[in-house]
């Protein structure tokens, strides 16, 4: 926001477009071009206010989160993003994130058609190649984008009406305060004029500066409304267009036949020709990976892939299992401090077992590497990163290589990561040919991305009715930010050793920087403890705070059982802020908190804190044994079923509560998973899930069968972010009713992890299953 009076350098300055200075007033380019072009200026003219004293004790998400980071990292090249109103009428903006579902399309349509008067449906938001001269700008994570993008979209939309008010002053001759807009319609006393009819007339041959008024929030009429996704209807009808929807010149099917344990490396082919002699077969080759082949079809890829004989070299967690690395992460806990002799405690300590990133989307990039240059296609969240490490792998400069930023199919945080990128380029540039590289199911699970086993221990001291302290030691597999912050050179400081920040350095410092328990506990003591660095792991989404939420909220049940209090007024009493008040009081009064329940059904209630909002979750669970034990179809778990789920979300002003309401279903059933069902199993050094079928995401049988979602009012002018919101507190919600319900707290989630296995695990060798031939038998 800027200041009243900012001093800032203003001889840039040519002239003011839409008002002058004020509280909503910015600095902003219009861009030479031939219709008008528009760009926001946020790097010498924004002005951040004075950080609110905050109550003892603060915690550095307080005052400084993640969303801070990013938002600010983002700011220097917010000008180079810039929205276009075309000879049509339309307006068009590339938007430097990716749309992976989260809807986030649609929201910037809904920013930039508010401030430029125009319907949504003239507004076309597609998504931007890579572009190095953003820097810091172009990573999707966080849940950051509406809000790193939400005031630079507005002014560049801003500066665009102005410009198109301005051509329309001149040749209406009206002066503009008497000029309003609708519906892309310019209105004054000696007429109307289109944006289509001032496009061109609104252009400048040379880029010059501006000073912007945004409008009033309380004018608003397209923020805040409810409205579907713009691309809902080619969804629904398979018109949407994903990397693999692509037809690239001579990009053939391309599949990795994947070693046998995890992280393993090929050594040799040993019938490489038979393979090639198959049908359809055009390449076989060897690559870090495994063996790729190239074929007319996916099928006859599948085919290839499961005839291959290969001579693998183990990867590195070679004979070991869930136990060996449960046994090295206790070795690597952290110790507590002593506890208080004047207090009593209570203390809490959590396994949570690898769970995939896979995404609904296979792993997937289509590549085509020449001797001179490359072009890559795919969904990338940190397309800089890509398109620089694929550079340096094949031996070009960045601007060699055309990185194209293709809708997602979901990510969760996989796609910060450019594997399939990486390894569609090495694999075309080692055939020579454009391949369109697909994962297998079973090559996720078993060599993609997950979120890194870890335990979680919590102690809290009381006394005399009050909370003294709370400690925490959260010790984990290492949690790969080697994607750096959305450029190569913080890539390459994720691989410096830990002294000189390295990646432990980075997992400090997000856990930092999310890390917070809104309540009056005394000291509040956090730490991260990080250590093999062996397993594919990723920022899964909401990275930390699931795992560390969900123990530190079960450990607040243990302390209002101590202190003889009910659990929701026990956080009642602690809570800091009013906001965190507002959602646990929306729930326990919509959830109706404490209402009589039969034996094995019970609630649960938990908070979240993160991504500038606050969220709360009151679940009902089903424990009793017909739910339990209910058959559903062989291979399948069923278990207990969270029958109930009442949300709130405070995420402060809202683009489209439509969006956000989908974005708090999806973390709903994440977060369900998280506690019941969803985990890898690492059995001789390689996991046994392979696809969907045997990884127990939360299934329609499992998914509640009632929600209800309610987004808070709020008066802030700033939005905060959605994608992950909805996890952490339906996770420990659900963790908390579970025990409840049983009496006992689990020790370790998801709960049904060393269950004996409800499925017979998929071969390794070959490390695919044949295509289905009895789809249409299957087919109801």
């Amino acid at each position: 926001m800027l200041d009243e009076n900012p001093p800032t350098p203003t001889d840039h300055l040519d002239e003011e477009v839409g008002g002058g200075l004020g509280r909503r007033t910015f600095l902003a380019w219009l861009v030479a071009s031939t219709t008008v072009a528009a760009a926001a200026d946020l790097g010498q003219g924004w002005f951040r206010p004075a950080a609110a004293v905050v109550p003892s004790p603060p915690q550095i998400p307080e005052q400084y989160d993640l969303n801070d980071l990013l938002t600010d990292a983002a700011r220097p090249t917010a000008n180079l993003i810039t929205v276009v109103v075309h000879e049509d009428g339309t307006a068009s903006f590339e938007l430097p994130r990716a749309e992976v579902g989260q809807g986030v399309t649609t929201s910037t349509a809904m920013i930039i058609a508010e401030e430029l008067d125009l319907p949504v449906s003239k507004v076309h938001v597609t998504l931007a190649p890579a572009r190095p001269e953003l820097v810091w700008n172009q990573l999707t994570g966080g849940s950051n984008t509406t809000i790193s993008t939400f005031t630079p979209i507005r002014v560049a939309a801003a500066a665009a009406r102005g410009a198109l008010l301005a051509a329309a002053s001149a040749q209406l001759g009206d002066a503009i305060d008497k000029l309003s807009v609708s519906n892309g319609v310019v209105t004054g006393p000696s007429g109307s004029l289109t944006y289509a009819q001032l496009a061109k007339a609104g252009a400048t041959s040379t880029t010059k500066g501006v000073r912007v008024a945004l409008k009033d929030p309380a004018d608003f009429t397209v923020i805040g409304t409810a409205r579907g996704r713009k691309d809902a209807r080619a969804i629904v009808t398979g018109q949407k267009k994903f990397a693999m929807d692509l037809e690239v010149p001579g990009a053939l099917p391309t599949m990795v036949c994947r070693p046998p344990t995890l992280n393993g490396t090929p050594v040799r082919i040993n019938n490489r020709a038979a393979v090639l002699a198959m049908p359809g077969v055009t390449h076989v080759v060897m690559v870090d990976t495994g063996v790729a082949v190239r074929a007319t079809t996916f099928g006859q890829c599948i085919d290839a892939v499961r005839a291959l004989d290969v001579q693998w070299k183990a990867g590195p967690v070679k004979g070991e299992s869930d136990k060996e690395i449960l046994a090295e992460l206790r070795a690597a806990q952290l110790p507590l401090a002593p506890a208080l002799p004047i207090a009593k405690t209570v203390e809490t300590e959590l396994v949570f077992y690898f769970r995939s990133n896979s995404s609904l989307e296979p792993n997937c990039a289509i590549a085509d590497v020449r001797a001179d240059r490359a072009e890559i296609w795919g969904s990338f969240k940190s397309p800089v990163t890509a398109q620089e490490r694929i550079a340096t792998m094949l031996g070009l400069t960045p601007d060699q290589v055309t990185l194209h930023v293709t809708q997602g199919g979901g990510s969760f945080g996989r796609k910060l990561f450019y594997d399939a990128g990486l390894e569609a380029a090495a694999i075309s540039k080692a055939m020579g040919k454009p391949v369109k590289l697909m994962w297998h199911r079973a090559d996720e699970p078993r060599q993609g991305r997950g979120h890194p086993m870890a335990i979680s221990r919590v102690r809290a001291s009381y006394a005399n009715g009050e909370v003294l302290s709370l400690e925490q030691r959260h010790t984990s597999v290492e949690t790969d930010f080697r994607h750096g912050l959305g450029e190569i050179i913080s890539a390459y400081a994720a691989e410096l050793p830990p002294g000189a920040l390295g990646n432990l350095g980075y997992a400090q410092t997000v856990w930092n920087l999310t890390q917070e328990v809104p309540f009056n506990f005394g000291v509040v003591d956090q730490v991260i403890n990080e250590t093999d660095e062996r397993f594919n792991t990723g920022s899964m989404r909401n990275i930390y705070s699931p795992d560390s939420r969900v123990a530190v909220e079960l450990t607040m049940d243990k302390l209002a059982k101590a202190m003889k209090m009910d659990r929701l007024a026990f956080r009642l009493k602690f809570v800091k802020d009013d906001r965190t008040r507002a959602v646990l009081e929306k729930v326990a009064k919509e959830g109706g908190w404490g209402r009589s329940l039969p034996a094995g059904v019970a609630q649960g209630i938990a908070i979240h804190k993160e991504y500038k909002g606050v969220t709360a979750a009151l679940v009902e669970i089903d424990c009793r044994p017909e739910t339990v034990s209910r058959y559903v179809q062989k291979e399948a778990v069923t278990g207990p079923r969270v029958r109930r789920v009442t949300f709130a979300v405070d995420a402060g002003l809202v683009v489209n509560p439509r969006g956000l309401e989908a974005q708090m279903l999806g973390g709903i059933n994440d977060g369900i998973a998280l506690a019941l069902t969803s985990s890898c199993h690492l059995q001789d050094g390689r996991f046994l899930e392979a696809s969907w079928d045997n990884y127990f995401y939360t299934r329609q049988w499992n998914t509640p069968l009632r929600v209800d979602v309610h987004v808070m009012p709020s008066d802030s002018t700033e939005p905060g972010g959605a994608g992950e919101a909805g996890v952490a507190a339906t996770f420990a919600a659900v963790a908390s009713a579970y025990g409840a319900a049983t009496g006992s707290i689990p020790t370790y989630f998801p709960i049904n992890h060393r269950d004996p296995l409800p499925f017979t695990p998929k071969s390794f060798v070959p490390p695919v299953p044949p295509s289905p031939t009895d789809g249409l038998d299957k087919a109801h």
